[in-house]
């Protein structure tokens, strides 16, 4: 089994390969430039250093959501791009239950947290056993003080990971009564090579989609709809 995996959904572009449950390739970027700018780039990059060739695949992982919804946009588009070019199936991973299996194995509970603005996060609540992801809480748009009191009521150890973490520690720290950790930097973003190898996971269980079929999740309206549905309120009142 071979699987290119994209994840453009936050600030970080990632690029990986992987067949039969070892990463051949990642080619991870977060700095400064556009999606549009490097994910066609890397993936290049990618192909010509491990010699693929892209027929050989059986499928093509992306992050489907939520996240930035023009990162999403972007890694769909490349995604279904190349699934319609090869005639290979898509296999859509959950964003967050991508950033929590970067932490596989690990004790208590998984609170990835993505920034989605307006104090609130991307998120969803997970727990491990063994190897296996379990999802406690499925992904989710939340106010950020919602998720602690969830947190804080499950009464267990949480490791917190993603870009929200950043914008939102302090209230975290301040706020959690249950102990509370925080992933170490080379763990704590997206990562292709964990698109990956959930979608292993899901090609096995017949979890794949057509590139037609593919769009992304993004859980919750873009501003500019926000903000015409709310100009729109206005007027009717």
């Amino acid at each position: 089994m071979k699987i290119l995996a994209l994840d453009s959904s936050g600030l970080i572009a990632s690029v990986a390969v992987v067949e039969d449950e070892n990463l051949l390739a990642e080619y991870t970027v977060n700095y400064k430039k556009t999606h549009s700018q490097t994910l066609m780039g890397m993936l290049d990059e990618i192909v010509r250093m491990t010699e693929l060739e892209l027929g050989t695949l059986d499928a093509i992982a992306v992050a489907g959501g939520p996240g930035s919804f023009t990162g999403l946009r972007i890694g769909s588009a490349t995604a279904k791009g190349l699934g319609l070019a090869i005639g290979k199936p898509i296999i859509k991973i959950p964003t967050v239950d991508a950033l929590a299996y970067n932490l596989c194995g690990a004790k208590g509970l998984v609170c990835p947290m993505m920034d989605a603005r307006r104090n609130q996060v991307y998120t969803g609540i997970f727990r491990f056993e063994g190897n296996c992801l379990i999802t406690v809480k499925e992904q989710m748009a939340a106010d950020v003080m919602e998720v602690i009191e969830i947190l804080n009521a499950q009464k267990e150890q949480v490791t917190f990971l993603g870009d929200g973490i950043p914008v939102y520690r302090n209230k975290i720290e301040e706020n959690m009564t249950a102990p509370c950790y925080f992933a170490p930097p080379h763990l704590n973003k997206q990562r292709a090579g964990a698109v990956a190898s959930l979608a292993e996971i899901y090609f096995r269980e017949g979890k794949t989609e057509s590139a037609a079929e593919h769009v992304p999740e993004y859980l919750r309206l873009s501003q500019a709809e926000r903000e015409r549905r709310e100009k729109e309120q206005l007027k009717n009142d």
